[in-house]
């Protein structure tokens, strides 16, 4: 069995993004989320990659499309209302369709708000984030476990399908301590012959952009990318299911809501009431973790637990 280590959430993100081949880290410092960009900021010299506090969130997610459009593995994080100041580059990042990891530990709002966990910002992430016609790949961990699982896989969705992935935390999860199995450092990264490396004149010159002045362009450009969408819809969802065959009423919940859920639904188990569970965390450990080169983590079957 590996060896399990004792971690805050952010910091197992921060480990297993640095163990899956992310180089490249800009942000801002907000709490809850502060300790991620320390943490970075102490291995990412030691990794040969690159820390930058930027001048502000604004200017930290411009910084990861330059990176990205280069080929880099990159990743940005913060809370709440610094992702609503990243929105504007998320989308550039999206129309441009360059692969990142956006880590939000979410705090309570509207505006400064608190910085108490909270799960506030499920329709920004999921909905309305940015302008224009494009969507994300959102993951909402329950664990620090799933945590640094999903951080370690979204690298490979980012690039498979070149578009940004979230991880919708929270500050609960961001700030808890558990132990941690983390996974094994990526020795191979995939090719990217797209990125705008420089050509020396062998290939037509790679450009990032997202302004397409010709309407039927833009139009067919999106029905391209709707049909990656549609593509990650069919094949790339986890759901997690307890105590669902025989259930009466279920209970739907994500991140860290979903552990007092499970306890409830336990209760009422105890009671006689047919409650289930339903919610997007994977089934224990992600498959990604168990094989160098995942293509996608499947659909789980889940068991009562």
């Amino acid at each position: 069995m590996a060896e399990k280590v004792l971690m805050k959430g952010n910091e197992a993100i921060a480990e297993s993004a640095i163990r899956a081949g992310c180089r490249f880290f800009f942000g801002y410092p907000i709490t809850p989320q502060t300790e991620l960009a320390a943490y970075m900021a102490k291995r990412m010299p030691k990794e040969g990659g690159t820390y930058l506090q930027a001048e502000s969130e604004v200017a930290a997610i411009n910084m990861v499309y330059g990176a990205s459009a280069a080929g880099a593995r990159v990743m940005t994080s913060s809370s709440s209302p610094g992702v609503s100041l990243k929105s504007e580059g998320v989308s550039y990042i999206a129309g441009a369709d360059l692969p990142c990891l956006i880590i939000n530990i979410e705090r309570g709002g509207p505006g400064l708000g608190s910085i108490q966990p909270s799960q506030s910002d499920y329709w920004q992430a999921t909905r309305a984030l940015g302008h224009g016609d494009f969507q994300m790949v959102v993951y909402a961990p329950s664990t620090v476990q799933e945590m640094a699982d999903l951080a370690y896989g979204a690298f490979d969705i980012a690039d498979k399908y070149r578009t940004p992935v979230m991880i919708l935390g929270d500050g609960m999860l961001g700030q808890m301590m558990e132990p941690v199995e983390l996974p094994e450092r990526r020795t191979e990264l995939p090719d990217k012959p797209w990125a705008t490396t420089g050509h020396g004149n062998a290939r037509p010159k790679n450009v990032a952009n997202s302004l397409y002045l010709v309407a039927e362009e833009l139009e067919r450009t999106n029905f391209e990318r709707y049909e990656r969408y549609e593509q990650i819809k069919a094949t790339e969802q986890m759901a997690e299911l307890v105590d669902c065959e025989d259930a009466d009423i279920i209970v739907v919940a994500f991140g860290a809501s979903s552990r007092i859920a499970r306890t409830a639904v336990r209760y009422a188990r105890e009671e006689g009431i047919k409650v289930g569970l339903s919610g997007p965390s994977p089934c224990g450990r992600s498959l990604w973790t168990r094989s160098p080169q995942p293509a996608s983590m499947q659909r789980p079957t889940c068991q009562s637990r």
